[in-house]
Protein backbone atom coordinates (compact mmCIF):
# COMPACT_ATOMS: atom_id res chain seq x y z
CA UNK A 1 0.00 0.00 0.00
CA UNK A 2 1.19 3.41 -0.93
CA UNK A 3 0.41 6.85 0.92
CA UNK A 4 -0.20 10.53 -0.60
CA UNK A 5 0.77 13.10 1.28
CA UNK A 6 0.25 16.80 1.34
CA UNK A 7 2.64 18.69 2.34
CA UNK A 8 2.02 22.47 3.73
CA UNK A 9 5.15 25.16 3.78
CA UNK A 10 4.10 27.23 6.55
CA UNK A 11 6.58 30.50 5.26
CA UNK A 12 5.70 32.13 1.76
CA UNK A 13 9.27 33.14 2.13
CA UNK A 14 10.85 31.30 -1.63
CA UNK A 15 14.41 31.15 0.28
CA UNK A 16 12.42 29.22 3.10
CA UNK A 17 14.67 27.09 5.29
CA UNK A 18 11.46 25.29 6.01
CA UNK A 19 11.19 24.21 2.20
CA UNK A 20 14.89 22.99 2.38
CA UNK A 21 12.96 20.81 5.69
CA UNK A 22 10.31 20.07 3.40
CA UNK A 23 13.17 18.55 0.91
CA UNK A 24 15.24 16.69 3.37
CA UNK A 25 12.08 14.90 4.94
CA UNK A 26 11.16 13.94 1.40
CA UNK A 27 14.84 12.29 0.50
CA UNK A 28 14.47 10.26 3.75
CA UNK A 29 10.88 8.93 3.81
CA UNK A 30 9.41 5.26 3.01
CA UNK A 31 9.37 5.06 -0.73
CA UNK A 32 5.48 4.17 -0.74
CA UNK A 33 4.69 7.79 0.61
CA UNK A 34 4.50 10.04 -2.37
CA UNK A 35 4.26 13.99 -2.30
CA UNK A 36 2.49 17.12 -3.15
CA UNK A 37 3.04 20.55 -1.95
CA UNK A 38 -0.56 22.37 -0.80
CA UNK A 39 0.48 25.87 -2.07
CA UNK A 40 -1.18 28.94 0.08
CA UNK A 41 0.07 31.63 -1.15
CA UNK A 42 -2.74 32.48 -3.45
CA UNK A 43 -5.70 32.80 -0.45
CA UNK A 44 -7.30 35.85 0.10
CA UNK A 45 -7.57 36.34 3.90
CA UNK A 46 -10.28 33.90 4.68
CA UNK A 47 -13.77 35.60 5.53
CA UNK A 48 -16.83 34.13 6.29
CA UNK A 49 -18.42 36.43 3.64
CA UNK A 50 -17.21 33.63 1.57
CA UNK A 51 -18.88 30.34 3.02
CA UNK A 52 -21.85 31.11 0.44
CA UNK A 53 -19.47 31.44 -2.55
CA UNK A 54 -16.23 29.88 -2.20
CA UNK A 55 -13.56 31.45 -4.70
CA UNK A 56 -11.38 29.30 -6.70
CA UNK A 57 -8.34 29.44 -4.12
CA UNK A 58 -10.39 28.00 -1.79
CA UNK A 59 -12.19 25.49 -3.63
CA UNK A 60 -8.81 24.13 -4.48
CA UNK A 61 -7.26 24.24 -1.34
CA UNK A 62 -10.16 21.84 -0.35
CA UNK A 63 -9.77 19.54 -3.69
CA UNK A 64 -5.59 19.20 -2.83
CA UNK A 65 -6.53 17.93 0.75
CA UNK A 66 -9.49 15.77 -0.43
CA UNK A 67 -7.08 14.33 -3.07
CA UNK A 68 -3.92 13.14 -0.20
CA UNK A 69 -4.52 10.80 2.03
CA UNK A 70 -2.67 12.77 4.90
CA UNK A 71 -0.85 16.02 5.29
CA UNK A 72 2.34 16.62 6.98
CA UNK A 73 2.95 20.28 8.20
CA UNK A 74 6.22 22.04 7.66
CA UNK A 75 6.35 25.66 9.15
CA UNK A 76 8.36 28.06 11.02
CA UNK A 77 7.20 29.46 14.23
CA UNK A 78 6.62 33.37 14.18
CA UNK A 79 6.08 34.77 17.13
CA UNK A 80 5.30 32.21 19.11
CA UNK A 81 2.59 30.87 17.12
CA UNK A 82 1.51 29.68 13.59
CA UNK A 83 2.16 31.89 10.84
CA UNK A 84 -0.63 34.15 9.35
CA UNK A 85 -0.65 32.52 6.00
CA UNK A 86 -0.55 29.25 7.57
CA UNK A 87 -3.18 30.27 9.84
CA UNK A 88 -5.23 31.79 7.03
CA UNK A 89 -5.10 28.39 4.82
CA UNK A 90 -5.90 26.39 7.87
CA UNK A 91 -9.54 28.89 8.52
CA UNK A 92 -10.16 28.16 4.89
CA UNK A 93 -9.69 24.38 4.35
CA UNK A 94 -11.51 24.07 7.93
CA UNK A 95 -14.54 26.02 6.54
CA UNK A 96 -17.67 26.17 5.72
CA UNK A 97 -19.27 24.62 9.35
CA UNK A 98 -19.65 21.39 8.95
CA UNK A 99 -17.14 20.94 5.88
CA UNK A 100 -13.99 20.46 7.18
CA UNK A 101 -11.22 19.18 5.28
CA UNK A 102 -8.91 17.93 8.11
CA UNK A 103 -11.60 15.80 9.81
CA UNK A 104 -9.92 12.99 10.39
CA UNK A 105 -7.37 13.57 8.43
CA UNK A 106 -3.63 12.09 9.70
CA UNK A 107 -1.37 14.49 10.28
CA UNK A 108 1.99 15.38 11.75
CA UNK A 109 3.72 18.68 12.52
CA UNK A 110 7.56 19.78 12.63
CA UNK A 111 9.32 22.80 11.59
CA UNK A 112 12.91 24.59 11.76
CA UNK A 113 14.39 27.48 13.34
CA UNK A 114 18.00 28.99 13.33
CA UNK A 115 17.35 29.07 17.38
CA UNK A 116 18.00 26.68 19.67
CA UNK A 117 14.24 25.61 20.48
CA UNK A 118 12.97 25.10 16.68
CA UNK A 119 9.83 25.83 16.42
CA UNK A 120 8.31 24.29 20.06
CA UNK A 121 6.16 26.87 21.13
CA UNK A 122 4.82 27.82 17.91
CA UNK A 123 3.98 23.62 16.92
CA UNK A 124 1.95 23.97 19.88
CA UNK A 125 -0.26 26.48 19.08
CA UNK A 126 -0.87 24.59 15.63
CA UNK A 127 -1.45 21.43 17.34
CA UNK A 128 -3.86 23.00 19.21
CA UNK A 129 -5.90 24.11 15.98
CA UNK A 130 -5.77 20.95 14.67
CA UNK A 131 -7.03 19.34 17.21
CA UNK A 132 -9.69 21.50 17.07
CA UNK A 133 -10.30 20.79 13.26
CA UNK A 134 -10.09 17.01 14.61
CA UNK A 135 -6.73 16.06 12.55
CA UNK A 136 -5.40 12.60 13.62
CA UNK A 137 -2.03 14.16 14.82
CA UNK A 138 1.18 11.97 15.53
CA UNK A 139 1.84 12.77 18.99
CA UNK A 140 5.05 11.21 18.89
CA UNK A 141 7.95 11.54 18.25
CA UNK A 142 8.09 15.95 18.44
CA UNK A 143 10.52 17.57 16.13
CA UNK A 144 11.78 20.84 16.35
CA UNK A 145 14.81 21.07 13.66
CA UNK A 146 17.37 23.46 14.60
CA UNK A 147 18.93 24.51 11.02
CA UNK A 148 22.27 25.29 10.18
CA UNK A 149 23.79 25.82 6.96
CA UNK A 150 26.29 22.91 7.77
CA UNK A 151 23.75 20.29 8.34
CA UNK A 152 21.18 21.15 5.23
CA UNK A 153 21.82 21.34 1.55
CA UNK A 154 19.57 23.72 -0.24
CA UNK A 155 18.29 20.94 -2.16
CA UNK A 156 17.53 19.13 1.00
CA UNK A 157 20.37 16.92 1.31
CA UNK A 158 21.58 16.66 5.17
CA UNK A 159 25.36 16.47 5.99
CA UNK A 160 25.11 14.91 9.51
CA UNK A 161 24.33 11.37 9.96
CA UNK A 162 22.27 12.01 13.41
CA UNK A 163 20.47 14.48 12.10
CA UNK A 164 20.11 12.30 8.87
CA UNK A 165 18.86 9.08 11.13
CA UNK A 166 16.29 11.07 13.01
CA UNK A 167 14.17 12.78 9.78
CA UNK A 168 14.23 9.43 8.70
CA UNK A 169 13.03 7.76 12.06
CA UNK A 170 10.45 10.34 12.41
CA UNK A 171 9.25 9.93 8.75
CA UNK A 172 8.92 6.00 9.30
CA UNK A 173 6.81 6.93 12.12
CA UNK A 174 4.52 9.29 10.58
CA UNK A 175 4.04 7.00 7.34
CA UNK A 176 3.24 4.10 10.35
CA UNK A 177 0.49 6.80 11.62
CA UNK A 178 -1.20 7.03 8.64
CA UNK A 179 -1.70 3.25 8.39
CA UNK A 180 -2.98 3.44 11.52
CA UNK A 181 -5.31 5.94 11.16
CA UNK A 182 -6.54 4.77 7.65
CA UNK A 183 -7.13 1.47 9.12
CA UNK A 184 -9.68 2.53 11.49
CA UNK A 185 -10.89 5.67 9.79
CA UNK A 186 -10.34 5.17 5.99
CA UNK A 187 -10.82 8.52 3.65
Amino acid sequence: MSYKVGYFIGSLSSTSINRILAKALIRVAPDDLAFAEIPIRDLPLYSQDYDTHYPPEGTALKDAISGVDAVLFVSPEYNRSIPGALKNAIDWASRPWGQNSFDHIPAAVIGASIGAIGTAVGQQSLRAVLSFCNARQMTAPEAYIHYTTEVFGDDGTIHNASTEEFLRNYMTEFRNHIHRVLTVLPR
